[in-house]
């Protein structure tokens, strides 16, 4: 058995999962965080850096990095990778205009070997704002979106997308569950 397998019987042993939350600015990362520990998500400010919260969730210690979404800071995210068990990436499903440059992004990201093997969550945040929501148009998206990122063409790692609502709270359990879910089907991966 490698290191890696060793530390990451460990850390699932402990049940410790490391997750790096990102995205544009303004996509509602923080207020994703927020929501989920129970606090107010009215008076959010911009991350200016990095905030780390820890979230006890069905035995888990899930890690959070909620990583500024600034210009000026995504030079800096790869100091961020390393032990990354899963990747979040947060849209901004209220400013579609800013699509494209979420993509660039994203795909940006996927393209770094240290993710290779990490499982990736995106969040379609915002959907309590769309004009004219319905599950048709919520389907519409989340398809528009894999079509653009070619997800469907990913086969080295699993991936998920759910919409949410950080200022609802809308899905934000089934984001944790299929977290959960992916490290507990990861720990049967391993050899004893």
């Amino acid at each position: 058995m490698g290191l890696l397998s060793i530390i990451r019987k460990q850390k699932l042993k402990d049940k410790e999962v490391r997750i790096l939350m990102l995205g544009l600015d303004n996509a509602g990362k923080t207020t994703i965080i927020k929501s989920i520990l129970g606090q107010d998500v009215n008076d959010i400010s911009p991350t200016m850096g990095f905030n780390i919260e820890t979230v006890n969730y069905q035995n888990f210690n899930l890690n959070i990095w909620d990583i500024g979404g600034q210009n000026s800071l995504r030079p800096f995210w790869f100091n961020y990778f390393e032990k990354t068990d899963f990747l979040i990436w947060v849209i901004d499903s209220s400013s579609l205009q800013r699509l494209n440059e979420s993509f660039n992004e994203f795909n940006k990201i996927l393209k770094q070997d240290i993710f290779i093997g990490c499982g990736f969550l995106i969040l379609i945040n915002k959907i309590d704002t769309l004009v004219n929501d319905s599950e048709i148009n919520r389907n519409k998206l989340i398809n528009d979106i894999i079509k653009e990122l070619r997800l469907d063409e990913i086969n080295n790692r699993n991936w998920n997308i759910i919409p949410v609502s950080a200022f609802t709270g809308e899905n934000l359990d089934k984001a944790l569950d299929w977290i959960v879910k992916e490290e507990e089907n990861r720990y049967h991966l391993i050899p004893n």
